[in-house]
């Protein structure tokens, strides 16, 4: 059974990232399961720390990201808005590939979602795994492309 609402396949997430840090990070939507949303993103000059490894803050920005989108696909987006309340994570480092998040709700509630999203690198090790807990606020979902976030 899906936890997406209503037709998500007509929802282009990839539209709404441009002009944003998702964009600017290179994060990719690359699969949406019944129970899961799966992206991707690179570590390279922009995700990484002068140390030359993934930086745990783009291995959280990753997490919110696919977190964030699931909790606005598993919503009635034009009742409903989901915003972050907190999110931890635990991390290892990376020195260069992808890594690839994958979000899988845990509770989906009326008004709070919590998303657990696990980071692998190329060789399918864990890297970071996170939690993300979301508000469902009663109001039409926010998320527009950049064309239409000024006229929101």
């Amino acid at each position: 059974m899906s936890v997406w609402f209503g037709d998500v396949a007509a929802v282009d997430l990839e539209a709404m990232a441009a002009g944003t840090m998702i964009e600017n990070l290179g994060i990719e939507i690359v699969e949406m399961r019944d129970d899961a949303l799966v992206g991707r993103m690179p570590v390279d000059h922009r995700t990484v720390q002068p140390a030359g490894v993934l930086h745990g803050g783009a291995s959280v920005a990753v997490a919110e990201t696919l977190a964030s989108w699931a909790g606005y696909l598993a919503v009635d987006r034009e009742k409903f808005h989901v915003v972050g309340q907190e999110i931890n994570a635990n991390l290892r480092p990376v020195p260069s590939g992808w890594v690839t998040a994958t979000a899988s709700p845990v509770h989906l509630g009326r008004r709070a979602q919590v998303w657990e999203i696990r980071i692998v690198d190329d060789a399918d090790r864990l890297v970071c795994i996170s939690r993300c807990t979301l508000a469902v606020i009663e109001q039409r979902s926010s998320y527009a492309t950049p064309d239409r976030r000024l006229a929101l």
